[in-house]
């Protein structure tokens, strides 16, 4: 099917601690020139679709600013909006149902978008390790999840996981149970040598917070910390569980993304690792190949619910 000329695609790519955003031309059956790039803020459904779509409409805005595009050319926007959050059919469908200003618009979950990005449209898998971990594949037409519940029953081996290890650990050291090392007190210095401040902080605090440790942990077994070491081997293991049901499920390419992948590969079993091939692309990259393919398949229908004016 012809797509009108004047249409355009647009990339959503919403994380859980910032939204990114590439809005493209359409060039025959592929992708043209980029047009524009957008930065919002945190887009997990998860935790408020209100927020979420106003960091897309930011991250849009800033896309057609740099085009040079006005408010009324929205209408000439086929968009992919894919979201953390979105794995979870509820959270989906409320997206579906939340007014947008697109042309049209399709929603899929970042997982999804990263995995497309990651492999160029092509079968294959990804573990995902960043704030949260997740395990995702497609495979001739069908799309497998492992993990990825959510934190904090689920995430394990993730930025998350890690930082709420890394301050039990700390709790544990300051009741005498194990003894400190160089991570801990540093971790503990952060709070003013306070537990209850610890216990204030943690109540209110976003998986996003407890993965702001991670870094610390990372350097702190770099310089051959005890704890911080065992922290990530056991995170290893986790990432290692994921990968190796990809694979039992026939997935022969993997990808390992993520802000903690290259901090946790070499940590992985070898068994893992042959299979690791290098992203292609990343959830934008993803999502637009799904923005191009909803243009061209049907132009004209509005995939979303209700469009804002």
């Amino acid at each position: 099917m012809n797509v009108p000329s004047n249409v355009l695609v647009l990339g959503i790519d919403g994380g859980g601690s910032r939204c990114r955003a590439r809005l493209c031309a359409i060039s025959g059956a592929n992708l043209g020139k980029v047009l524009g790039d957008g930065v919002g803020g945190p887009a997990n459904i998860r935790l408020g679709i209100e927020q979420s779509f106003g960091s897309v409409l930011q991250a849009t805005t800033q896309c057609m600013s740099a085009a040079g595009l006005a408010m009324r050319d929205l209408d000439r926007i086929v968009a992919c909006l894919a979201l953390a959050g979105a794995s979870e059919p509820s959270h989906l469908e409320a997206a579906r149902r939340y007014p947008h200003p697109y042309r049209s618009a399709v929603f899929v979950s970042d997982t999804q978008a990263a995995c497309i990005g990651a492999h160029a449209g092509r079968d294959g898998g990804i573990v995902i390790v960043g704030t949260g971990t997740i395990g995702w594949a497609e495979l001739n037409g069908r799309q497998y999840r492992v993990g990825g519940w959510g934190w904090p029953i689920s995430d394990e081996g993730s930025g998350a996981w890690l930082g709420c290890e890394a301050l039990r650990q700390t709790l544990w050291a300051q009741d005498g149970r194990v003894p400190w090392t160089e991570l801990l007190g540093c971790l503990f210095a952060r709070f003013q040598s306070d537990p209850h401040a610890i216990v204030r902080w943690m109540t209110g605090a976003l998986p996003r917070d407890f993965a702001t440790l991670a870094p610390v942990v990372v350097e702190h077994a770099a310089a051959g910390d005890r704890v911080a070491l065992e922290l990530l081997r056991q995170a290893s293991e986790h990432i290692d569980a994921l990968a190796r049901r990809l694979l039992a499920l026939g997935v022969d390419r993997l990808a390992l993304v993520g802000g903690l992948a290259a901090s946790i590969e070499p940590w992985l079993t070898d068994e893992t690792r042959r299979h690791l091939v290098a992203p292609l692309g990343d959830a934008v990259d993803g999502a637009l190949r799904l923005a191009r393919d909803a243009a061209l398949s049907d132009p004209q229908r509005d995939r979303g619910r209700p469009r804002s004016r």
